[in-house]
């Protein structure tokens, strides 16, 4: 599984560490010198994630980043949707009969 941020696109870059020695200039010495540069990796902060994507819950990896901005949409806690299915179709039965009485 790749580290990849499935909203943002952030991914595992590299860059260098410099090792220094001396002291500062503003210290009052003759100033730094790198002495060895050895490559490293910036990883993001990826988290799994339960959101929902194109209107269907999906487990997702996401950085921080984006659950900061807000890209994230988590779904909603299961008593509540539960809840509001119940009260769904109780007005779903009530205005189908409405609707049955008036036809006829």
């Amino acid at each position: 599984m790749p580290r990849v941020c499935s909203f943002t696109g952030r991914r595992t870059s590299s860059g260098n560490t410099y090792t220094h020695r001396g002291k500062a200039k503003y210290l009052g010495g003759v100033g730094t010198k790198v002495t060895g540069k050895t490559r490293r990796r910036f990883r993001p902060n990826l988290r799994r994630v339960t959101a929902v994507v194109d209107g269907a819950v999906q487990r997702v990896t996401v950085s921080t980043k984006a659950m900061k901005m807000g890209l994230v949409v988590k779904p909603l806690k299961r008593k509540f949707v539960v809840r509001q299915m119940a009260e769904a179709q109780a007005q779903g039965q009530i205005e189908a009969q409405q609707a049955g009485t008036s036809e006829s």
